[in-house]
């Protein structure tokens, strides 16, 4: 009788276990598509013309504030999301293409750190634009979100909010993937990150595919953007510089330059963020997130999915 009750017992602490832990790897995969979208416009960008945006966070800051305003107008409601989701996406693409057509297309010949500076500068230009607006200002705001309904399968119980974050970038990387393999635009972003300047010998339009390399990227930070604000209900001007940063870590994860390292970035950064604040501490998550981005880069610099590149002297 003791055995069978000791058996009992451990198969419940094993089914417990088992419950919390496929719980976080649920939190941490809606997490992880949240940073390998905004990843991705990370390394799109960095693959093309080796530049490294550090304005793609505020990017997706605009974007949940587009958001924002369009849920307050429409309401909390599936129609309201869509056009939350569709106002960011069109706010994110205008302004990426004005962002890279005045700021990094001049820059495009000088030496990187020129770029990189004005990277920062464009960062701060939009931190502090939006803080000094009247409708806008520097508090934080709560997000309008959808009432939340969860359901269960099996031992895990899961949000309607994460299924929204995690169906969604799902679709919208499943997308970006078909137009980077499938389309002529694809093609050509995959000749012009290979060889610019054989590329424009060979006839194609290479500032109108880094200015489409720039809206494509910043789209899916205007998605981010939403789902972001959408999972954590709050926002403010610098809300755009955390995930913007861990977006950056999980394209160097998955190897920068590199659209498939990118998305395995940036789920396995969410996943292991997720795992520490659930079993460890939450105080411990970025601590984390920085050691794995010391670790790769001491043992393969190239990231997860990157190749060694030589360069021309």
């Amino acid at each position: 009788m003791e055995s069978g009750a000791m058996l009992f017992l451990y198969a419940g602490q094993n089914s417990g276990f088992l419950s919390e832990f496929l719980q976080q790897l649920i939190n941490g995969l809606s997490l992880g598509s949240i940073y390998a979208l905004i990843a991705l416009g990370y390394t799109m960008v960095y693959g093309i013309v080796k530049l490294i945006n550090f304005a793609h966070g505020d990017v997706m800051m605009m974007g949940a504030y587009a958001g924002y305003f369009v849920l307050m107008c429409l309401g909390a409601t599936v129609p309201g999301l869509t056009g939350a989701f569709i106002a960011a996406m069109v706010l994110c693409g205008l302004l990426a293409i004005l962002i890279e057509r005045f700021a990094y297309r001049p820059l495009r010949s000088a030496p990187r750190l020129n770029s990189l500076i004005t990277a920062i500068a464009v960062e701060l230009i939009l931190q502090n634009l939006m803080r000094i607006l009247p409708f806008v200002g520097p508090n934080p705001r709560p997000f309008p979100t959808m009432p939340v309904h969860n359901f269960t399968f099996n031992v895990v119980s899961v949000s309607s909010t994460t299924l929204i974050v995690i169906i969604t970038s799902a679709v919208l990387m499943i997308l970006l993937n078909f137009i980077v393999n499938h389309t002529k635009t694809g093609k050509a972003m995959q000749a012009v990150s290979y060889d610019l300047q054989a590329s424009a010998l060979m006839g194609i339009n290479v500032n109108r595919i880094i200015a489409v390399t720039f809206l494509i990227g910043s789209i899916l930070a205007g998605a981010g953007g939403v789902l972001y604000a959408t999972a954590y209900p709050l926002i403010d001007p610098m809300m755009g510089y955390i995930p913007g940063l861990k977006a950056f870590v999980a394209a160097v994860l998955g190897g920068i330059g590199s659209i498939p390292g990118a998305m395995a970035g940036g789920i396995i950064l969410g996943i292991a963020e997720t795992l520490t604040k659930g079993y460890l501490s939450s105080q411990y998550a970025d601590a984390i997130s920085y050691g794995i981005l010391i670790v790769i880069l001491l043992i393969k610099p190239t990231g997860l999915f990157g190749k060694k590149t030589s360069v021309k002297v």
